[in-house]
């Protein structure tokens, strides 16, 4: 599990995609050495979180927006850093990371990109 941080995160990708699950494991692998990656290079944390309860009654549910099948999870994760400015920096690291995208690149990835949601956040409430 990510270490918790009492950190001043000013700054937060978000991701929302479906994962089929006969592909969660390869998902996962390529996952853990990204996180690994964002942590060394000054990341505050890293998150990777499955859907479980989903069906809110009275609320539009994530899975609305994706509309992910039955045969696949629904991953929400974000990464935290202190500015936007560190942001930038450590997205230009780790995309040139050659560990990390021979693992992505010339391969098919374990989930859709067309259906995966993204977007930075500036931190308005919180530490």
């Amino acid at each position: 599990m990510a270490k918790s941080t009492k950190s001043s995160a000013k700054y937060v990708d978000g991701f929302l995609l479906p994962v089929q699950t006969s592909k969660l494991k390869e998902y996962k692998k390529i996952s853990d050495k990204a996180r690994k990656i964002y942590m060394k290079h000054g990341a505050l944390s890293y998150i990777e979180s499955m859907g479980d309860d989903m069906k809110i009654e009275g609320m539009t549910g994530f899975g609305d927006y994706v509309k992910h099948k039955k045969n696949e999870a629904l991953v929400f994760s974000f990464i935290t850093y202190k500015s936007k400015a560190d942001r930038n920096r450590i997205n230009k690291i780790v995309m040139a990371d050659p560990g990390l995208m021979e693992d992505c690149m010339g391969k098919k990835m374990p989930f859709d990109m067309r259906k995966m949601a993204m977007g930075g956040f500036k931190v308005f409430v919180g530490e």
